[in-house]
């Protein structure tokens, strides 16, 4: 083969390379979106009010027109305004801070010692061949382990939710987001859980209250693409056994 043969293979082989090497070098940066922890829907609008009949007049004081069921919003004369209803907001404070900490030790020692002597071998004395047969064996193991972590988190601020579901014992299902837009990116606040609304004091519960509470705080754009590591990096740091 010539070099100029050589040369003319090499030049139909370069195209198919540099896609190649473009592709991988791509995709080496390809960020995984991480899937979201709250599952709920973020909103949900409330129902239309049914159109009935003006119910007539029953007292001063309470109009039967104003209830829930004729689509009203009846509120106790000596009650504050709480949500109760689809579609209704509610403030939830966001206030979580957890400490854990663990620390493990262990010791564990164990020794052994053998001792055997054969003076004699089928009646006949070893002392008339060679010396007396002496076995002697020791054993020692020994196992030191320690372990401690640490764990310190601190979550605070307000976001408001949206009842989406009344559960069967009047406990409501609220869900909600909150976006802000900072530059090239943006973060997001997701919040989801259960609100007894016992616990709901003018229109505000702590997230401590909020059961079954799935709370997620992330971003997105360049910076957050510059702390997370591409898929094939993580995949050779999985396979490496160094």
């Amino acid at each position: 083969m010539t070099v100029k043969q050589l040369m003319k293979n090499i030049d139909h082989l370069l195209v198919p390379m540099l896609l190649i090497l473009v592709g991988a070098v791509s995709g080496c940066s390809t960020i995984m979106t991480p899937t979201p922890k709250v599952q709920q829907p973020m909103t949900m609008r409330p129902p239309e009010p049914l159109i009935i009949p003006a119910a007539q007049t029953h007292g001063g004081i309470y109009q039967a027109a104003f209830n829930f069921q004729g689509g009203g919003r009846y509120t106790p004369l000596f009650e504050d305004r709480r949500a109760r209803s689809l579609g209704d907001t509610i403030i939830v404070t966001l206030n979580e801070k957890t400490n854990a900490s663990k620390k493990t030790g262990s010791n564990a020692q164990r020794d052994g010692e053998l001792n055997l002597s054969v003076p004699s071998f089928l009646g006949l004395p070893l002392e008339s061949f060679f010396q007396k047969l002496d076995v002697e064996a020791q054993s020692s193991n020994k196992f030191n382990g320690k372990g401690e972590s640490s764990s310190n988190n601190n979550f605070t601020g307000t976001i408001t939710v949206t009842v989406i579901d009344i559960l069967p014992n009047g406990n409501l299902l609220v869900s909600g987001e909150k976006q802000v837009g900072i530059n090239q990116g943006h973060e997001y606040i997701r919040l989801s859980g259960v609100i007894n609304p016992i616990n709901i004091m003018h229109n505000t519960v702590s997230s401590v209250q909020v059961a079954d509470a799935r709370i997620e705080y992330r971003g997105s754009g360049y910076l957050d693409e510059a702390q997370t590591m591409g898929w094939l990096s993580r995949f050779f740091m999985t396979i490496s056994p160094f």
